[in-house]
């Protein structure tokens, strides 16, 4: 056996590989990069880098890449914008959805009083009320439990199929991420806050009978006490339908992402 036959890779060959790895990884590495929980502080830039990278190295043999020439030129960059657009968009699209909970947290502390009970967010580094921060870990909890990371993975991995890299790409249905996920998020926050808000402001309201009609009873010494305990018991009692509510808003959640790569895709 000659030396020619022996099995292996040229160095311009080994380059070439490079850099379809380095674009296959794009819309993987933007997704985790802009996604809840994934695109949090907790999880170290390194370990997200080696999940990416991982990811990639089973992707790069599945999915359809341009020609190595288009790739190697400037036509090359129109290609990295687009994949750059299509994973921050997709975890930007579930970090807003997700955002719901921690706006209905934020409004109940209001209502209870506890709005000063600032503790500090380690998803984004920023200060967030205490309950905001309870519903944030009880929906990651129940996030991870229904694997769904594994679900948006999933989603994230069937676009390459109807969204080839390199494909035409709709940037309006890509922009439009924003404001159609922002609706969603302030409607999801008031059907989740408004059953304890309710009832909160009744117990205001009756605190307020109660020391209108006797005077002589402080409003925060009485009243205050009287709030916190009701907000405690409520969210107690609301644990098991927050539950449900926290996986209605994931399912929901991966249906509009599945729904939004789907039409940002020309031709879907």
């Amino acid at each position: 056996m000659g030396y020619g036959d022996l099995p292996g890779l040229a160095i311009q060959d080994l380059m070439d590989q490079a850099l379809i790895f380095m674009i296959v990884s794009l819309r993987i590495g933007a997704f985790l990069l802009s996604a809840p929980f994934f695109g949090s502080r907790m999880i170290p830039l390194p370990v997200r880098i080696v999940f990416s990278a991982a990811f990639s190295a089973f992707l790069v043999s599945r999915v359809a890449v341009p020609p190595i020439e288009a790739l190697t030129t400037l036509s090359v960059l129109p290609i990295i914008a687009q994949e750059l657009a299509i994973g921050l968009s997709a975890g930007l699209l579930l970090t807003i959805l997700f955002a719901a909970v921690a706006l209905a947290g934020e409004k109940i502390a209001a209502t209870a009083g506890l709005s000063f009970a600032f503790q500090i967010d380690p998803n984004s580094g920023g200060q967030m009320p205490l309950i905001s921060q309870i519903f944030t870990l009880f929906l990651t909890i129940v996030f991870l439990s229904l694997n769904g990371h594994l679900a948006a993975f999933a989603i994230l991995m069937e676009s390459y199929n109807f969204m080839p890299i390199g494909a035409g790409v709709d940037y309006v249905a890509l922009f439009q991420v924003g404001e159609i996920a922002g609706a969603t998020m302030f409607a999801t926050a008031a059907r989740l806050m408004l059953p304890i808000v309710t009832v909160l402001f009744l117990v205001n309201v009756t605190i307020g009978i109660i020391t209108r009609s006797a005077p002589t009873l402080n409003l925060f010494s009485f009243g205050f006490p009287i709030t916190l305990l009701a907000v405690f018991v409520l969210l107690f009692m609301s644990a098991a339908p927050l539950g449900f509510a926290f996986q209605d808003l994931i399912t929901s959640a991966l249906g509009d992402l599945g729904d939004h790569l789907r039409g940002a895709a020309i031709g879907q």
